[in-house]
């Protein structure tokens, strides 16, 4: 399996973490109170692996939100949410005083736009440091287990998924979820590449 340097991995932590504290602040102003969201753990694994971790084998559900991203190097991105936590994200995103049936509505479109500021602020952080562009599509919502969402793109796919296990701070309530990347080999060098010249750039 794809391994970085401890030096890189530490970077690329760093880099990210960027990434989430940008998206904390942009969820802070739609919630009007404190979030907080951290990167615990940063791994590189098969999309087997991913889809285990997930429950898959279970047959436990997930809510995920997709983007395919361009430019200084291709990724569909995932975030992803156990399903029985999605509406209670919503719920805390919106307001307490919506119906479960409003909120039911709601989901959708309210998880979509969570994904979008998330993904979004990961990958900038990290096209910010590698000094390269990225192109997002819009955000995709979706319903299944580990295996359905990580097959959505329908490709036939050999690299691997850089996975972050983010936890989520709102309003006194813990959350976690995943954020997932599919990298094949390509994809992996120029990371790697981007992460040496930023730790480059770094040190002068």
């Amino acid at each position: 399996m794809f391994q970085l340097t401890e030096l890189q991995h530490d970077a690329l932590i760093e880099i990210f973490n960027l990434g989430v504290g940008q998206a904390a602040a942009a969820m802070s102003r739609i919630v009007g109170d404190e979030v907080t969201m951290s990167v615990p753990m940063i791994s590189f694994q098969s999309r087997a692996e991913v889809a285990r971790t997930l429950g898959s084998d279970e047959g436990r559900r997930i809510c995920a939100i997709t983007q395919h991203f361009q430019g200084a190097f291709s990724t569909e991105a995932f975030l992803m949410f156990p399903e029985e936590k999605s509406l209670e994200i919503v719920r805390l995103m919106v307001g307490q005083s919506l119906s479960l049936e409003e909120l039911s509505e709601m989901e959708q479109e309210a998880m979509s736009e969570i994904g979008n500021i998330i993904l979004n602020c990961c990958m900038g952080a990290f096209a910010n440091a590698a000094g390269k562009e990225l192109q997002g599509s819009l955000p995709t919502y979706h319903v299944g287990t580990g295996d359905n969402i990580l097959g959505v793109s329908g490709k036939e796919w050999d690299g691997v998924v850089l996975t972050l296990k983010i936890d989520f701070n709102i309003e006194r309530h813990h959350i976690y979820g995943y954020v997932a990347f599919l990298l094949d080999m390509p994809a992996l060098n120029d990371l790697q590449r981007y992460i040496d010249a930023y730790l480059a750039k770094l040190m002068g």
